[in-house]
C-alpha cells in the first residue's frame, strides 16, 4: 500500500510562492485547512498526521504568513478578498475540485467567501473559532475596530498585539491549568519569528485594518448557510477571548443541524485538544461525505 506522508510543496500564483502542506491519498475526500492569525499551516501539523490515513489534506500558508511569499504592503494589496483569490487560484492549480473546509480565525472570511461563491465545490464545513456572526466578537476587538476607523490614533495600541507576549497569550489564554503543558513553546516562537520579519508588522496592520470589511460579507455567508445547508461541525474553545462561544452557538440560527461542540479550551484549541478535535472531525466527515 502506498504511504502518503506529509509533503511540503510550493506553487507560484501570480508571481508569488505559495507554500502548502499536503498529506494523504489524493483519491480520498479532500479537506482544506485554512489557518488564522498569527499562525500558518504549522497549526495543523497534528491534525494532518491524525487524519491523513483516511483523508486527503491540503493546508496552505496565506501570503504574508509562514513559508509563503511576503511582499511588502507597497507591492501587494493585502486584503481578505485578495487572500481569497490566491487561495482559490492555488486550489485550482493543484486540481482540488471538491473539498471540505476547516476554517480558523482568519481562515473563516477566506473559506466562507469561497463557499458562498462556489457552493458546489464545498462538501462540508468545520469551524474552530472561525467566526461568521457578530455575536462572536469579544472586547478583544474594540481596539481593532477603533483602529479601522482611525489608524493613526490607535496604531500604537494595535502594535502591542504583535509582540511576543501577545502571541504567547493567544495560545495560553482560556486553557485549563492541567493542559498548559500540552502547548509546545515552538508554537508562539515560530509565529513570533514570522511577525518579526522586516515589513511583516506592516502587513499585519493592513490586514487588521481590512478585517472590518469581512463583516459586510456576513449576510452573504449566512444566506449561503440557509440556502445550501452544508454539513457543519463547530469545534470551538468555549474560553476563547478572541472569538467567544456565542459565535459558535450562532451557527445554529441558520444551520439547525450543525453539530456544535464547546471544548474547555482557548483560541488555539488544536494545541490542547487535538485528539478530541481529530476524533470529532473523523466521525463527522465519515458521515457527511
Amino acid at each position: 500500500m502506498p504511504v502518503f506522508g506529509t509533503r511540503h510543496k510550493v506553487e507560484v500564483i501570480d508571481g508569488l510562492e505559495v507554500f502548502y502542506r499536503e498529506a494523504g491519498d489524493p483519491s480520498r475526500p479532500t479537506l482544506v485547512l485554512l489557518h488564522g492569525f498569527p499562525s500558518s499551516s504549522h497549526m495543523y501539523r497534528g491534525l494532518i498526521a491524525e487524519l491523513s490515513d483516511e483523508f486527503h489534506l491540503i493546508a496552505p500558508d496565506h501570503v504574508g504568513f509562514g513559508r509563503s511569499a511576503m511582499p511588502s504592503v507597497a507591492e501587494f494589496p493585502y486584503s481578505f478578498e485578495k487572500l481569497t483569490e490566491v487561495t482559490l487560484a492555488l486550489l485550482d492549480r493543484i486540481g482540488a475540485e471538491r473539498f471540505a473546509l476547516y476554517i480558523q480565525d482568519y481562515g473563516a472570511p477566506i473559506g466562507l467567501r469561497i463557499a458562498s461563491r462556489q457552493p458546489e465545490r464545498v462538501t462540508a464545513l468545520i469551524s474552530q473559532s472561525g467566526n461568521a456572526y457578530r455575536e462572536g466578537f469579544t472586547p478583544f476587538w474594540d481596539v481593532l475596530f477603533a483602529h479601522a476607523e482611525d489608524r493613526a490614533t490607535h496604531e500604537p495600541a494595535v502594535r502591542e498585539l504583535l509582540t511576543a507576549g501577545a502571541t504567547r497569550w493567544q495560545y495560553e489564554h482560556g486553557v485549563p491549568a492541567d493542559r498548559l503543558d500540552r502547548i509546545g513553546p515552538e508554537t508562539w516562537t515560530l509565529d513570533q519569528a514570522g511577525l518579526d520579519r522586516p515589513g511583516n508588522k506592516e502587513v499585519q496592520l493592513q490586514l487588521f485594518w481590512d478585517y472590518r470589511f469581512n463583516l459586510d460579507s456576513y449576510p452573504a455567508f449566512q444566506e449561503y448557510f440557509r440556502t445550501h445547508r452544508p454539513p457543519t461541525l463547530v469545534a470551538w474553545g468555549r474560553n476563547d477571548e478572541i472569538f467567544g462561544a456565542a459565535g459558535a452557538e450562532a451557527f445554529a440560527r441558520d444551520l439547525p443541524d450543525a453539530e456544535i461542540h464547546l471544548l474547555d479550551a482557548g483560541h488555539f484549541a488544536l494545541e490542547t485538544h487535538g485528539a478530541e478535535i481529530a476524533a470529532l472531525v473523523r466521525d463527522f466527515l465519515r458521515r457527511a461525505l
